[in-house]
C-alpha cells in the first residue's frame, strides 16, 4: 500500500530518534556530553547519526520536494540573535525644555559584541543597528582625567567643546564624569557565579570561555572573599556554596565538572543564585551575582518583561548584579542588557579571553564594587548660549525631569573609578527666538551668564536609600583634551552612519575613522578600534550628493551610502 506523506514523515522521525538520540539542542556541537568519544575532537555517535540523517534527508526531500533541516544542522546564515530597537533622541528647544535627564549607564557590552561581529567577517550592512548603542561604545574606552579637574565630591567632570564634525553650524560637547572612590573599604566579596549550562552553551566561545574567566576572577580575589557556584539548565544546581576564594582548587574542580546539556531555565537559576547570595550575605561587604549566559532562555520565565520583573523583585535585597554575555548565533543581547539595567547591575560582553581578563581582573574594582547606585544626571542648558540640544545615545535610559528628584525611580550603578561619557550636539543661541512664539511662557533669556549648562548628579550610597546631590558647571572654556574629544566624536559619527540617523548630516565612515585616528594615541584598545572600523570603511562605498535638492531640506547635505 502506498504511504502518504504524513506516514512517511513519522517513519523518518522515528528512525532519526533511534539513530541519533537527539536531545533537542540547537546545534550539532551541543549533543549530550554522554555521547562524547574517548578523544577530544568529536562525537562518534553524533556523527553517525548525522550521516544517517543526511541519507534519510535526501530521500525524504526528493519525496516531499521541500528542504528538511534536521536537529543540529542549520543553514550557515541561520541567526536568531535578539536586539532591541533604538529610537534616537531628537533636538529639544532650550526655551521650552531646558532639562535633559537620564540614568547613568556604564555598560560596555555593545562595543565588544560589535568587535566580535567585525572579527567574524560581518560587513557594514550585516551589523544590526540595534546592536550598537552609542553610549556603550563610548563608555568602553578609558579617558584621561586631569588632576586639576578632580573634585572633592563623588564625581569629577571633564569636558571639551568644539565644532561638530558632521554639522559645522553646531557644536559637539563631550563630558566624562568619573567616580572618585578608587580605594573602597569592604568586609569582603560574596560572589555567586551563576553559569548557564544549557545545551546551547556548548561552545569554546561560551561555556569554556566563561569557566576560564571565572578561574581568573577567583585567582584575583582575597582572603576575605567567598565564592558560590550555581548552574542552570532544565533545573538549577548549587555546586559550591560559601567557599573561601583562597580554596581555589575546590572552586576550580567544581567549574571543571560543569557540562552543557538540556534546556534553559534562566528564571530558576536567577532565583537560586539570589537565594544563595542571601544565605551567605556579608554585612558591609560586596554581595553580587555574576551571570554568564548567551541570554537564550526557553524554560520558566522566558519573556524579556517577565525576566525584568523577576530581577526587579531582587534588587532591594542589597545584592548587585553583573551580566556577562557570551557567544553568537542565538545570542540575546536584549535579555542580557535589560536584565542588568533592571537589577542594580552592569552588562558586559566577553568575546575573547583577553576581554574576560580585562573585565574580571584588570577592572575588578570598577566592574564588581558599586560606589554609587541609582545615579542620575540632569543637564540644565543656558538659553543665553544654547538654542537647541540633542542627547546622542542613552535612548533607553532617558527620564522625565520630575523623576530626577524621585528616589523611588531607578538610576544606574557606577563602580570605583568608572566613567560615564555623555555626548550632546548643540545649536548655539543667536539671540533670536528660533520661531518659538509662546503666548504664556517667557522665552527671552534672562541674566548674562555665558555658561553652557549646569550638570546635576544625584546618587545614593550603596547602603542607603536617600539620594545626595552635587552640581558641576560647564563653561565655554573646555577643561578636557582634544584627543579624547576626537576619539569619542569618531565613535559617535560611526554610530550615526550605522543607524542611518536622521541627524547624521555629512557623516561618513571615512570621516569617523579619521577622527578615531586623531584620538587613538598609543592606547592599544583605541588602535584596535580604528583598525576594525577602518576595515568596514574599506569595504563600504560612500559619497556626498553634489547637487542636493533644495526643496528636500531633510536630505540636503546628507551623506548617501551605496553598497557593492
Amino acid at each position: 500500500m502506498k504511504m502518504n506523506k504524513m506516514t512517511m514523515f513519522i517513519i523518518v522521525c522515528l528512525a532519526l530518534s533511534m539513530l541519533g538520540g537527539c536531545s533537542g539542542c540547537y546545534y550539532s556541537e551541543a549533543f549530550s556530553p554522554e555521547m562524547k568519544s574517548d578523544g577530544d575532537t568529536g562525537y562518534d555517535y553524533g556523527m553517525e547519526a548525522m550521516t544517517a540523517a543526511e541519507d534519510y534527508g535526501m530521500a525524504f526531500d526528493a519525496y516531499m520536494e521541500e528542504p528538511v533541516v534536521f536537529p543540529g544542522e542549520y543553514p550557515e546564515d541561520f541567526n536568531t540573535e535578539e536586539y532591541n530597537t533604538i529610537k534616537e533622541n531628537g533636538f529639544e528647544y532650550v526655551s521650552t525644555n531646558p532639562l535633559s535627564t537620564f540614568a547613568a549607564d556604564v555598560d560596555t557590552g555593545s562595543y565588544c559584541n560589535l568587535r566580535r561581529m567585525i572579527n567574524d567577517g560581518y560587513s557594514f550592512e550585516d551589523i544590526p543597528s540595534g546592536a550598537v548603542r552609542t553610549e556603550e561604545i563610548d563608555n568602553y574606552f578609558d579617558y584621561v582625567l586631569d588632576e586639576a579637574n578632580v573634585t572633592d565630591g563623588k564625581f569629577s567632570v571633564q569636558y571639551y567643546i568644539d565644532t561638530c564634525p558632521w554639522n559645522e553650524d553646531n557644536l559637539l560637547l563631550v563630558m566624562t564624569a568619573t567616580a572618585n572612590d578608587v580605594n573602597v573599604k569592604s568586609a569582603g566579596n560574596n560572589f555567586v557565579y551563576l553559569i548557564d549550562s544549557s545545551g546551547s552553551m556548548y561552545s569554546m566561545d561560551k561555556l569554556e570561555m566563561a569557566i576560564k574567566g571565572f578561574k581568573k576572577l577567583t585567582r584575583a580575589l582575597g582572603d576575605n572573599d567567598i565564592v558560590s557556584i550555581v548552574t542552570y539548565a532544565g533545573d538549577s544546581d548549587v555546586l559550591v556554596e560559601g567557599c573561601p576564594a583562597k580554596d581555589y582548587e575546590t572552586i576550580f574542580e567544581a567549574l571543571d565538572r560543569i557540562e552543557a546539556d538540556g534546556g534553559t531555565n534562566g528564571s530558576g537559576g536567577i532565583t537560586a543564585a539570589y537565594d544563595c547570595a542571601k544565605r551567605n550575605y556579608i554585612e558591609n561587604g560586596n554581595n553580587r551575582v555574576i551571570i554568564a549566559s548567551d541570554g537564550d532562555m526557553n524554560l520558566g520565565v522566558t519573556s524579556q518583561s517577565g525576566l525584568v520583573d523577576l530581577i526587579k523583585e531582587k534588587k532591594d535585597s542589597g545584592i548587585f548584579l553583573t551580566t556577562l554575555g557570551f557567544g553568537s548565533g542565538n545570542y540575546s543581547d536584549a535579555n542580557m542588557e535589560q536584565i542588568a539595567d533592571a537589577g542594580n547591575g552592569n552588562y558586559y560582553y566577553i568575546d575573547n579571553i583577553k576581554e574576560a581578563e580585562r573585565v574580571l581582573v584588570d577592572k575588578l574594582m570598577q566592574t564588581t564594587v558599586t560606589v554609587a547606585k541609582d545615579v542620575k544626571f540632569q543637564a540644565e542648558f543656558n538659553p543665553n548660549t544654547v538654542s537647541e540640544y540633542r542627547l546622542i545615545g542613552y535612548e533607553n535610559r532617558t527620564m522625565s525631569a520630575k523623576d530626577f528628584e524621585d528616589d523611588t525611580k531607578d538610576g544606574g550603578e557606577v563602580g570605583a573609578g568608572q566613567q560615564v561619557t555623555v555626548v550632546y550636539e548643540l545649536v548655539p543661541a543667536d539671540g533670536e527666538n528660533d520661531g518659538k512664539d509662546l503666548k504664556y511662557q517667557e522665552t527671552k533669556p534672562t541674566g548674562d551668564s555665558d555658561d553652557i549648562l549646569t550638570l546635576s548628579v544625584r546618587y545614593k550610597h550603596p547602603k542607603k536609600d536617600e539620594s545626595e546631590l552635587e552640581e558641576h558647571v560647564v563653561t565655554k572654556e573646555s577643561n578636557g583634551n582634544k584627543e579624547d574629544w576626537s576619539f569619542v566624536a569618531g565613535l559617535t559619527e560611526f554610530s550615526l552612519v550605522l543607524h542611518d540617523s536622521d541627524y547624521k548630516g555629512k557623516s561618513t565612515l571615512n570621516d569617523a575613522v579619521n577622527l578615531l585616528e586623531a584620538g587613538m594615541g598609543s592606547d592599544e584598545y583605541r588602535q584596535e578600534c580604528c583598525k576594525l572600523i577602518g576595515t568596514l570603511a574599506d569595504d563600504h562605498i560612500e559619497y556626498n550628493d553634489p547637487e542636493p535638492d533644495p526643496d528636500e531640506e531633510e536630505n540636503a547635505g546628507r551623506t548617501l551610502d551605496l553598497t557593492e
